[in-house]
């Protein structure tokens, strides 16, 4: 395994709902970011749709047959990425370039229902699934429940890289989960990194003994109206967005975290493209006094089993 692994997040506003744009603004500050070295780029929670900031911050956006809700549901489903979309090639074909790996989250259409999905794409292979698996509060009137068989981590040649999204970083038994698939490197994806999610990202990089790219999003109210113009636009959803207050959504605060939980690399509140070279070798020295997986656990007193079979709802034979 390599010593060292130079690293990126890209704390950047995404380009809200219309994700073919989206997608174009990914390529190409991915390319950027490792062009300039690095192996493994980092991008925040859905930044493909961007992160559906009126549940939180429009009022009555969760009452029941919203005309306005209803109307940005329906452009999400329109524009959400589905299995084997073409327009994520030019992500794959960077990664199959450069012998890199980029983590970004998306909006994903399977049949008739969204999920919250961070993809792993990696040179000469699929990208590597993880859907939520559990959305939270008012996310649930948009997302389904993702399941067991997105649980993983990517292999690389320098060691295991997995994510995790949001608020599963509060779901002991996930973390478990994860931490026995031996991350080198975590992606922990967020809307923004506030206080309580950089203890929690922290938490899980002395935990897990891994590194941590705890990557957030930067949104505002006009990119949000701007980007619902370039899906095409609806009077009831714009209605609902300019009712928001805020001006500023999401204030990023991204950064990398060591295996003994120090921050290494920090963001601010605005866009930009955080660098670190990340020294894999102190894995093993953290090792020698915590390991969860391990010396520092009770497998005679605690047993978990994780479900990996798909739950589709639906057996044709």
């Amino acid at each position: 395994m390599s010593h060292t692994l130079p690293v990126a997040i890209i704390q950047a506003a995404p380009i809200p709902l219309a994700i073919g744009d989206g997608i174009t603004k990914a390529v190409e500050l991915a390319e950027r970011a490792i062009k300039d070295g690095a192996k493994l780029v980092a991008f925040g929670e859905t930044f493909l749709g961007g992160y559906p900031v009126w549940l939180d911050e429009a009022p009555g956006a969760a009452l029941w047959d919203h005309s306005g809700t209803r109307a940005l549901h329906r452009i999400m489903l329109e524009n959400a990425i589905v299995a084997n979309d073409e327009r994520l090639l030019p992500l794959q074909e960077l990664c199959d370039e450069h012998d890199a790996c980029i983590s970004i989250g998306a909006h994903e259409r399977v049949r008739q229902s969204l999920y919250n999905n961070q993809l792993m794409f990696r040179p000469g292979q699929d990208p590597l699934p993880h859907r939520k698996l559990v959305p939270t509060h008012g996310e649930r009137l948009i997302w389904m429940r993702g399941d067991g068989s997105t649980l993983g981590v990517h292999q690389a040649e320098w060691g295991n890289v997995g994510n995790l999204i949001c608020w599963e970083h509060w779901m002991p038994l996930a973390r478990a989960a994860m931490h026995n698939l031996g991350e080198a490197v975590h992606v922990a994806a967020w809307p923004t990194v506030r206080e309580e999610y950089a203890l929690n990202s922290r938490h899980y990089a002395f935990e897990g003994r891994c590194f941590v790219l705890a990557a957030g999003l930067v949104q505002t109210k006009e990119q949000v109206l701007d980007g619902l113009e370039r899906a095409g636009g609806d009077a009831d959803a714009k209605a609902l967005l300019e009712a928001i207050d805020a001006d500023v959504l999401n204030k990023g605060g991204s950064f990398v975290a060591a295996p003994d939980s120090r921050v290494i690399a920090q963001a601010g509140e605005g866009e930009e493209t955080l660098h670190a070279e990340l020294n894999l070798s102190e894995i093993g020295g953290n090792l020698a006094s915590l390991d969860t997986d391990g010396h520092y656990s009770r497998p005679d007193v605690f047993e978990l089993s994780v479900d990996t079979l798909a739950k589709d709802g639906v057996t044709w034979s």
